[in-house]
């Protein structure tokens, strides 16, 4: 296992380096004002010598200043991304908390009008965009109950109950959606375990229902859930731009935009290489799990 890591861990350093760089020359292509100003001319052709004074900037946690703000990018991220992580992971737990029991549910009692139910509220929930659900939520509220989420964010260590105000609302909405794809996948892995001749061959014992779904063919059909949970979470950390916007977020997903509408490079270099670094830890942290999930996988 120490090995494995050691490797594992060796290999991102070339992942992100090819990550940055290919961000790095992205947004010098790429046509405006700002860029023309700033990385044209003679200096514009050095894009080796800019790199590698980024890339040096960056294992110090110097990502320049932004270009909108005059801010450092450090300190802009630090600001957003407590809202982000807080966000991804409420709503990673909250679809996980739903998915796992309604998939198994659905798998065990196949074709009964419970699987039936299960698999109508899961569709639903792939086919109905997670801000059209937050749009509705926040429209309920306020005809309903003359409520609106706060405009401001607030720790959770500063004000609890300000903070669950705000956040359980777009907490509920992206993990419904996420949740719907787990069901999916847990009912599906599920099913396919539940016809292993093991599985049969514990029935055949006679060992209870709750021992042959959750001891024996539950835990051996996670793989799949596990590698979906975390590359979804992977995803929500930037990637819930129009979320963020509907419940006035100011988070990570919501900056890349606004940084990228005010053509502000050093800001988005800087999210897409912590968004990439995100996705390669993660990914890590999955492989990892899978030898708790299934004692027949040996690391090398």
């Amino acid at each position: 296992m120490g090995t494995y890591v050691a490797k594992r861990l060796l290999l991102i350093v070339p992942t992100l380096i090819g990550a940055a760089a290919l961000v790095f020359v992205i947004m010098r292509v790429i046509p405006g004002d700002v860029a023309l100003l700033i990385f044209g001319g003679e200096a514009g052709g050095q894009i080796d010598v800019q790199f590698g004074s980024w890339f040096w900037g960056i294992l110090r946690f110097d990502f320049g200043n932004s270009l909108w703000t005059g801010r450092p990018v450090i300190e802009e991220m630090l600001v957003r991304l407590p809202l982000s992580l807080e966000l991804a992971t409420a709503a990673t737990v909250v679809s996980v908390i739903i998915a796992i029991p309604l998939g198994m549910l659905a798998a065990i009692r196949q074709d009964s009008w419970v699987d039936y139910l299960v698999r109508i509220v899961s569709i639903g929930g792939l086919a109905i965009p997670s801000f059209w659900v937050g749009i509705l939520c926040i429209l309920m509220l306020v005809i309903f109950f003359g409520w609106g989420p706060p405009l401001e964010f607030t720790p959770p260590w500063v004000d609890p109950w300000a903070n669950f105000q705000m956040m359980v609302w777009p907490v509920l909405t992206v993990g419904y959606r996420y949740a719907a794809v787990t069901t999916r996948m847990t009912r599906s892995t599920l099913l396919e375990v539940l016809r292993e001749d093991y599985i049969r061959t514990a029935w055949a014992k006679g060992l209870r229902e709750r021992a042959v779904v959750v001891r024996h063919a539950l835990k051996n059909s996670m793989l799949p859930v596990i590698t979906l949970v975390g590359t979804e979470f992977a995803f929500l950390i930037g990637g819930l731009v129009v979320t963020e916007t509907v419940f006035t977020l100011n988070g990570v997903g919501r900056f890349v935009v606004d940084a990228v509408a005010h053509r502000d490079y050093p800001v988005v270099q800087a999210l897409i290489f912590l968004i990439a670094f995100g996705f390669v830890v993660i990914n890590l942290l999955v492989d990892l799990t899978y030898a708790w999930f299934d004692p027949r996988i040996r690391y090398r």
